[in-house]
């Protein structure tokens, strides 16, 4: 039933051969999908890979994702034409990988490079940011603003910019979809708390530190959008 795949934006190549599935009624409306290990190996791609295939299937209507229980098949899935089958964008966890590559490099030289008023306005977002942990819009834009002010210290406006355009990458629907299973206060909250140990790191000059915990940072961020839709996204205090 399933094939596998070569590497090539793998996630939408998984999402199509689901698709096609679905669509000529191979897999019927209500049936459960296999769960992700099991999907993963029969494609022989990542979890994460069949997390975002399924993220684009539930955007196009094709699928019901319910946690704690597992992936269904919707019972008026959308028309073909409606698909984002030939939406090419990145990932989500493309994209957090892709951040985690970069902005660590960026830390380490605001680290090298950080000021007294650099500083303060990045104590200023932290504590806006502390604030607003109940209200995700409001977190979310802390947090970009938190991204985008390390960049600012280094003075290379198109570094900045370049540290927004990535960040806007998760305003994707597909990125909303997947923060909506997985984000909330408590993630906020973990965020800030990652967030305060690049800042001290950054304001003690140290540029291997202030690397290392904005790596730790992007790559917790990676871990916690990769949980089973299978289980309950997991509280870590």
């Amino acid at each position: 039933m399933f094939v596998a795949l070569e590497p090539r934006r793998l996630y939408r190549q998984v999402a199509e051969q689901i698709r096609v599935l679905i669509e000529t009624g191979e897999l019927k409306p209500g049936s459960r999908l296999p769960p992700e290990r099991e999907l993963a190996d029969r494609f022989s791609v990542s979890r994460p890979t069949v997390r975002e295939a399924l993220i684009v299937l539930e955007v196009e209507g094709h699928i019901q994702i319910r946690m704690g229980s597992g992936v269904y098949i919707s019972s008026r899935p959308r028309p073909a034409q409606e698909s984002a089958a030939n939406d090419d964008s990145e990932g989500p966890l493309e994209i957090l990988q892709a951040r985690c590559l970069i902005e660590s490099g960026i830390a380490e030289e605001a680290a090298r490079l950080a000021t007294a008023e650099g500083l303060m306005r990045i104590d200023a977002i932290l504590e806006r940011m502390e604030g607003a942990l109940d209200d995700g819009a409001v977190a979310l834009a802390c947090d970009r603003d938190f991204h985008t002010a390390i960049a600012d210290i280094i003075g290379n406006s198109a570094l900045k910019h370049f540290t927004g355009l990535i960040y806007d990458s998760r305003m994707s629907p597909y990125f909303k979809k997947l923060a909506s299973y997985f984000e909330g206060p408590h993630t906020w909250k973990l965020a800030l708390e990652e967030h305060r140990i690049i800042r001290n790191a950054i304001a003690a000059r140290d540029p291997d530190g202030a690397r290392e915990a904005m790596r730790r940072h992007l790559t917790l961020a990676q871990k916690r959008f990769s949980e089973s839709f299978e289980e309950e996204p997991t509280r870590e205090d």
